[in-house]
């Protein structure tokens, strides 16, 4: 699997690239990779069945912030694995410059950017922002550190 400017990746294609699954896969897909930018675009859908909204204000239903962080570090993690560690896994190392502006409620469609900052054989910084429509919900730098896949 090599990606095109153009690239697609469904759910399917998703899981072989990290190792998360329901209900901790928060990625549905992959819509673009520019890895001649260092970019890449992912797709998550909020639907009312998350198993977060049971508990995270039922009665006025929001994503979690930490959830669309970790929505954005996967995303990150897919872009990290096609810049050249496909034997290793980017495990979410930090989060600077975290700004939560807009919630993410059922029926949103979020839209997760990530832009690499610095890759290393010892890591990665992506810059990341997560969207509805034009409006901002979550922005942050993340940084990766790799492990050997058997390690985890």
């Amino acid at each position: 699997m090599f990606p095109s400017d153009q690239t697609k990746f469904d759910v399917k294609e998703i899981m072989k690239i990290i190792p998360h699954r329901y209900p901790f896969l928060l990625v549905d897909r992959i819509i673009n990779l520019d890895l001649d930018q260092g970019t890449i675009i992912g797709q998550k859908n909020i639907t009312i069945n998350e198993s977060f909204f049971q508990g995270h204000f039922p009665d006025q239903p929001l994503m979690p912030g930490v959830l669309i962080l970790e929505s954005l570090a996967q995303v990150g993690a897919v872009l990290v694995y096609f810049k050249g560690q496909k034997d290793r896994l980017a495990v979410l190392l930090n989060v600077t410059q975290a700004k939560f502006r807009n919630p993410v409620k059922p029926g949103d469609v979020l839209i997760l950017k990530c832009e690499g900052i610095h890759f290393s054989s010892k890591g990665g910084r992506v810059k990341a922002v997560a969207s509805v429509g034009d409006k901002v919900a979550v922005e942050a730098e993340i940084g990766f550190a790799l492990v050997d896949k058997a390690q985890i």
